[in-house]
């Protein structure tokens, strides 16, 4: 089963990292305000660099001058469920302690390159 991680990232702003597991990295998201709380929210998630798997374990501190330099944490961790990975639509359930739920990932093409939203569906499981 795959698994999934949100950190909680103090760098140059707060924000969240989603990465979830697929293909022998962790596919990675900063997404500013957080995963949406609602279905039919949506909310900006920018592409970062694909991350080793030990990310899904780090907690700690990025030294200054290095990339993402700052205080991470891990907000929620457990397994998905991939409901589509396309390459312009990735789709999973989570299963985590805090985020239970379907979240889509589409690319925002007039926002650019990189730029992506993640919309929470309904379903019958919720952000706890």
């Amino acid at each position: 089963m795959p698994r999934f991680v949100v950190h909680d990232h103090a760098s140059r702003t707060r924000h969240h990292d989603v990465r979830l597991e697929h293909d022998g990295v962790l596919v990675s998201w900063a997404v500013p305000k957080g995963l949406p709380d609602r279905p039919g929210e949506r909310r900006l998630a920018i592409a970062t660099p694909d991350h080793p798997l030990g990310y899904i374990e780090f907690e700690g501190t990025i030294p200054e001058g290095a990339y993402g330099a700052g205080e991470v944490r891990v907000h929620d961790r457990g397994e998905y469920d991939l409901l589509a990975w396309e390459d312009d639509r990735r789709e999973v359930r989570l299963r985590g302690r805090r985020y239970k739920g379907t979240f889509v990932f589409v690319p925002f093409r007039r926002a650019g390159p990189g730029q992506w939203i993640v919309i929470r569906r309904s379903d019958r499981t919720g952000y706890l």
